[in-house]
């Protein structure tokens, strides 16, 4: 990969969600920025394999983001062989199909664990961890969620999951508020519909070409068009900008 736009050299970055799609493209976009990488997720032979790819700046650690004790030793982990996080990525995130008036309610929960309480508890760590090393006084602390542009959509068939990454957005909001005079920046980067495992099966039925069909410029969003918005939030660069969302999505939502 060549070197990119943004530098991150010396800052050590926690991913979750790195074992697939988006976190496991921005691990090596990380890495490839000058960072220490720690490869958060429950699939641990993916992210060992993925490390291995990466080299010696990339740590696997396993981590089930539903479970606050796991979500504090992969930091733990992270602390002992890098030195504490100062760059995180609340990435991990799940979608479970299917109309409203057929969700079971452990489905509803299971997306809101993953893709809000997560969030919540990983950006909390976080800052505690970038609080104790002194990011009041350096203020190189950067927190980015992943949101999505359903957040600001409506359709059929992903209102759980819309309505958790709505609330990923204004949880950015609150927590830039929160830790502004703490050297700490949070922001959000809401993507749009990418061709990864999550997706992908839908996107081969005519369902989903169809729906590809609607957009204005009728195409899925390449995932390095995430490329700069992420570098950007997690380095120095983004030293005025805290309590910001930027949609990326190619007009998808429009």
């Amino acid at each position: 990969m060549e070197r990119p736009n943004y530098s991150l050299d010396g800052r050590v970055a926690l991913i979750t969600g790195a074992s697939s799609g988006i976190g496991a493209h921005l691990a090596r976009l990380f890495a490839a920025a000058g960072a220490k990488v720690v490869l958060g997720a429950r699939r641990v032979d993916r992210i060992a394999a993925l490390a291995d790819s990466i080299g010696a700046n990339a740590l696997p650690v396993a981590m089930d983001v539903t479970d606050e004790a796991s979500i504090i030793a992969a930091f733990d982990a992270a602390e002992a062989r890098f030195g504490p996080p100062d760059t995180v990525l609340a990435n991990a995130g799940i979608a479970v199909a299917g109309r409203t008036v057929d969700l079971s309610a452990d489905q509803v929960r299971s997306v809101i664990d993953t893709n809000f309480t997560a969030v919540y508890l990983t950006a909390r760590e976080a800052a505690r961890r970038m609080i104790a090393a002194g990011s009041k006084q350096s203020g190189r602390g950067r927190i980015v969620l992943t949101g999505s542009i359903t957040a600001e959509m409506t359709g059929q068939g992903d209102a759980a999951y819309a309505a958790s990454k709505a609330a990923v957005v204004h949880l950015g909001r609150q927590l830039a508020r929160e830790w502004a005079r703490l050297g700490i920046n949070v922001n959000t980067v809401q993507p749009g519909y990418i061709l990864t495992e999550i997706d992908e099966h839908w996107f081969a039925t005519e369902g989903g070409k169809a729906q590809v069909q609607t957009w204005p410029r009728r195409r899925l969003t390449p995932i390095e068009a995430l490329n700069d918005p992420m570098l950007f939030f997690a380095s120095d660069a983004s030293a005025y900008v805290t309590g910001a969302h930027v949609t990326v999505d190619d007009g998808q939502s429009l």
